[in-house]
């Protein structure tokens, strides 16, 4: 009998050296992680799924669009909190933040609409009625525009001067992500539901192309590289990501990603693309040259699949929504080195 409880004793210690160890390996994996977990900022009473984001550089504030909620919360950055919250919208889908006009756009898919919003405080400052499901949202610099995707196929174009529509470019399907390249007059559309990546020129607000991705769909996230001139796109079906020419559509790469992915930002600094999926993961991946190569896959929650880098602030944005085990919250991730 004391030879057996002498053994259980060896066993016991075995076991929980071996647990030591893993945990250790474990927090110094998460000590050189490419992105190290710097906060979570709760955003309150939030239920449902939270959708885009957007960010006023001048103020550092963080607009989360709640769509599960019918409201944006608006974060406060520096401190860490949750500063107001928008309440009476229907499904909000897109954010952007136009600073010439001081101006917050909200995209509604539930009635189409697009709400204007004063920077300083938030009052109501407008409405234009796109029709049906207002979706994502880019604001041009350089053109002095702001672009919604809506419907059943259209970019709408919006003055932020005079906010109003003032064009519309017609698509075969409803656009999810889409973006404008800074250097020239192009901008490219993931239309999952025509099976393609269409090309428009905004100049005349006309498609000019569509490159047709072969066996594969649902490509929702996407982002640009100006320095290789590459448009990436992550597929949902199956899983990986796709590097194309921004010249002629020309396949460059592909690689397998996590899965349910709805953002995709390029660190440029570090040569580095991060992809959000509701898989609950992060994917982090190398870029040299041609080569997109996974480093790092970092567990996160399931269904937190929407993310912002913010390449000014040096920091990715990860939307959780609430569940279970907890509330709904932004996590700030600081990458590294």
């Amino acid at each position: 009998m004391l030879h057996l409880s002498r053994t259980i004793v060896t066993v016991i210690a075995g076991v929980m050296a071996w647990i030591t160890t893993a945990d250790q390996a474990s927090a110094q994996a998460a000590d050189t992680a490419p992105l190290q977990l710097e906060a979570k900022i709760p955003l309150g009473d939030v239920r449902g799924r939270i959708d885009h984001m957007a960010v006023d550089l001048k103020r550092q504030r963080l607009f989360v669009a709640e769509l599960g909620n019918d409201t944006v919360g608006i974060v406060d950055l520096p401190n860490r909190k949750l500063l107001h919250r928008i309440a009476g919208l229907k499904h909000p889908q897109g954010v952007g933040y136009e600073p010439t006009t001081d101006m917050l756009y909200v995209a509604n898919a539930g009635d189409g609409s697009v709400q204007l919003f004063e920077g300083s405080d938030y009052k109501p400052a407008g409405r234009i009625e796109l029709g049906s499901d207002a979706d994502n949202i880019r604001v041009d610099a350089a053109t002095n525009r702001v672009f919604i995707g809506y419907g059943s196929g259209a970019l709408a174009v919006i003055d932020p001067a005079t906010r109003n529509k003032v064009g519309d470019i017609s698509l075969k399907a409803h656009p999810e992500s889409f973006q404008i390249d800074p250097n020239t007059s192009q901008i490219f559309v993931n239309v999952p539901e025509a099976r393609g990546i269409a090309v428009v020129d905004h100049g005349s607000q006309k498609q000019i192309g569509k490159w047709p991705p072969a066996n594969r769909s649902a490509n929702f996230p996407m982002a640009l590289d100006p320095v290789r001139r590459h448009v990436l796109v992550i597929f949902r079906s199956p899983a990986e990501l796709g590097v194309f020419s921004m010249t002629d559509g020309k396949p460059i790469a592909t690689t397998e990603t996590c899965g349910d992915a709805d953002d995709l930002f390029v660190d440029a600094k570090r040569a580095r693309i991060y992809v959000s999926c509701g898989a609950g993961f992060l994917d982090i991946l190398e870029v040299k040259e041609t080569t997109y190569r996974r480093i790092a896959r970092i567990p996160t929650v399931s269904g937190a699949r929407t993310s912002l880098f913010v390449p000014e602030m040096d920091r990715l944005l990860l939307a959780v929504r609430a569940s279970s085990a907890q509330p709904a919250a932004i996590w700030v991730f600081r990458p590294t080195p």
